[in-house]
């Protein structure tokens, strides 16, 4: 049965997408940059109420982006220890997964520093994700080889802007037979039946929509008093068209 993952960012999130019938959730913040790491008041909130795996229902539970800052993936030392405490504040608080990447200067993954994030998952027995930073490797199936018994999974949209565009890449990383592969990026509800049959572990998307305020004062450049929610609806439809 191939996976369904869906992107969240709060606990309203995490239990509408568990009640729709999602497999597993990413808990991140500021999915407008693609994520980042989320609070650890929130981790623990998500974690209260839909951690744990339930093999009898299928669920695997709640697994968190671990992502100091947007804007690329090649680290500074300091920003290389902020990625090793927050992981291991994550993994203590009880995640059941954690979603890491990182790049060395040439693009190539840094497997030195996920290899280190993913020993210290390893001892809590959390798996391990290695998200899209693997899209903006110069070769995306070179790089997944490179990570295989790093982790245990890599979450991917080919190299494209889209994982639909980039189905053909996606096959040739699932053909290598490392890690498993996750489709993920820009999917819609009708790209979900194709992106399957490529034999990907999981599918991977956010399911949200946008909430706005009116009558408001801006309080930056970029606010316009939004902010996404999780859409059970959406949901709902991405676990039928996995059916």
């Amino acid at each position: 049965m191939t996976a369904l993952e869906i992107a969240v960012t709060s606990v309203d999130g995490a239990l509408a997408a568990r009640s729709a019938g999602a497999t597993r959730v990413e808990l991140c913040s500021a999915l407008e940059v693609g994520g980042v790491t989320p609070s650890h008041g929130l981790v623990e909130a998500v974690l209260d109420e839909v951690g744990g795996t339930d093999a009898d229902h299928g669920w695997q539970g709640v697994h968190v982006l671990v992502r100091p800052r947007p804007g690329g993936f090649t680290y500074s030392a300091q920003e290389r220890h902020l990625l090793e405490r927050e992981a291991e504040t994550i993994l203590a608080a009880g995640a059941d997964g954690i979603v890491i990447g990182a790049l060395t200067p040439h693009g190539e993954p840094d497997v030195e520093l996920v290899g280190a994030l993913a020993d210290a998952a390893a001892a809590y027995e959390a798996t391990v994700t290695f998200h899209r930073a693997i899209d903006l490797s110069p070769d995306p199936v070179s790089a997944i080889r490179s990570l295989d018994g790093v982790v245990d999974r890599v979450l991917t949209s080919g190299g494209a802007p889209a994982a639909a565009a980039g189905a053909a890449t996606i096959a040739e990383m699932v053909a290598v037979g490392g890690p498993d592969v996750l489709a993920g990026g820009g999917v819609t509800v009708d790209a979900i039946g194709p992106l399957a049959a490529l034999g990907v572990e999981g599918v991977h998307l956010s399911a949200k929509r946008r909430v706005v305020a009116t009558g408001r004062v801006a309080l930056g450049v970029a606010d316009d008093g939004g902010h996404w929610v999780t859409d059970p609806a959406v949901v709902a439809a991405a676990v039928a068209a996995l059916a």
